[in-house]
């Protein structure tokens, strides 16, 4: 069979590689990735190289006033910024905030990993087979001595199955075809918080790095992340293969299933876990208020409907769509949950303040204005 994905909302499924500001020029409102090997070539016949050399160790980013030509001349490709006013904010901004996590690419273009669709698919089979007992019985585990490292395993185990006889394994997904680069941009993110004012009551902030928080009215005072993204509206498509072998009698009381899983249990268990997942991003939208994130987050619950009707699936992929989209369980206020996650070194502070939590999103801009969360795609079978 074949798959279709289609981005309703910006996505990035990175390879874990970032463009540095010294490996790229921003000229007209876009990034001008350099070819830095054609570049050498260049300047090995005259006597710039030494310079350029010595900018490229010491400089935070190239100076565009000695060596802006580059830009012109020398782009290996070119990224659009979403938005004009994304320049003033790039020529504001710390270096260490100026490097771009890039898409997962190969020599004929950038394409989704199977890995990343087979996860997502995978998260929402746990969370439809999760119950309160499975997060009491996380619990029970972290009372002695020694909590368990990943306490979760042992209750995915019990829900899809250990490695060997995972239910997953059913399940084969190739990497998409490649598509071409004119299908991407670079956005601008942000990360909302929320700023406790006592008595429950909550107010939008933007996080400023290293720590610290800016007025929720003034966005553009806060830390900027850049990222190359895929726009929404861009398709990719591979195949999805469900293996027939694992459907017969003998293998399935092999592997100790009660059914194997087929399109139409994983598509429904993503859809519910979308349909959980988005009411509770309308709910930190409204709380924040973000209307135009809240709003967003309604048309997806309604594209959940839609896909439900026509046999599809929606699904949160990639970079920045945070905790909340890799965890199988979502209802971070039960009191359960936050004991667990209060014993974890990474969590428990953020847990201990008795704030929501997470607190904090990602969000992408649109024209200047915090508009949407990142990752959502709709996933489809073509035949």
């Amino acid at each position: 069979m074949r798959y279709r994905l289609t981005c309703l909302t910006p996505l990035l499924v990175g390879d874990g590689r970032r463009l540095s500001p010294i490996d790229y020029m921003v000229w007209k409102d876009q990034v001008n990735v350099l070819d830095q090997n054609r570049i050498f070539n260049l300047l090995a016949k005259g006597p710039r190289l030494e310079g350029y050399l010595m900018q490229l160790k010491k400089a935070d980013k190239l100076d565009f006033a000695s060596w802006g030509g580059f830009a012109q001349n020398f782009a290996d490709r070119r990224i659009p910024f979403e938005h004009k006013s994304m320049t003033t904010y790039w020529e504001r901004a710390r270096a260490e905030n100026l490097f771009i996590p890039t898409f997962a690419a190969g020599l004929e273009g950038p394409y989704i990993p199977g890995s990343a669709v087979k996860g997502a698919l995978r998260t929402g089979l746990v969370f439809s087979r999760w119950s309160g007992n499975t997060l009491k019985d996380i619990a029970g585990r972290m009372q002695g001595e020694r909590s368990p490292r990943r306490p979760g395993d042992v209750a995915e185990e019990q829900a899809i199955g250990a490695p060997e006889h995972s239910r997953m394994k059913a399940v084969a997904i190739s990497d998409s075809a490649p598509v071409s680069y004119a299908s991407m941009k670079v956005y601008l993110l942000r990360v909302a918080t929320l700023v406790s004012r006592g008595a429950g009551r909550y107010e939008l902030g933007w996080k400023q790095a290293p720590r610290g928080s800016v007025d929720g009215r003034r966005p553009e005072d806060s830390t900027p992340w850049f990222a190359e993204m895929a726009a929404p509206g861009t398709t990719f498509e591979g195949r999805l293969h469900l293996n027939q072998f694992f459907h017969q009698p003998e293998i399935v009381r092999a592997l100790r299933w009660r059914e194997p899983p087929d399109q139409s249990t994983l598509f429904r268990a993503a859809n519910r876990y979308a349909a959980d997942l988005l009411a509770r991003t309308k709910s930190y939208a409204a709380m924040a208020g973000l209307g135009r994130v809240e709003a967003s987050a309604g048309e997806l619950e309604a594209e959940v409907s839609k896909a439900e009707a026509e046999g599809a699936c929606i699904l949160p992929l990639g970079w920045g769509a945070g905790l909340m989209a890799k965890s199988a369980w979502l209802d971070t206020g039960d009191e359960t949950y936050r004991q667990v996650m209060s014993q974890v070194p990474l969590y428990a502070k953020a847990v201990q303040t008795g704030m929501p939590f997470p607190k904090t999103r990602r969000v992408v801009f649109f024209e200047n204005q915090p508009a949407a969360m990142p990752g959502w795609v709709r996933l489809e079978l073509t035949g």
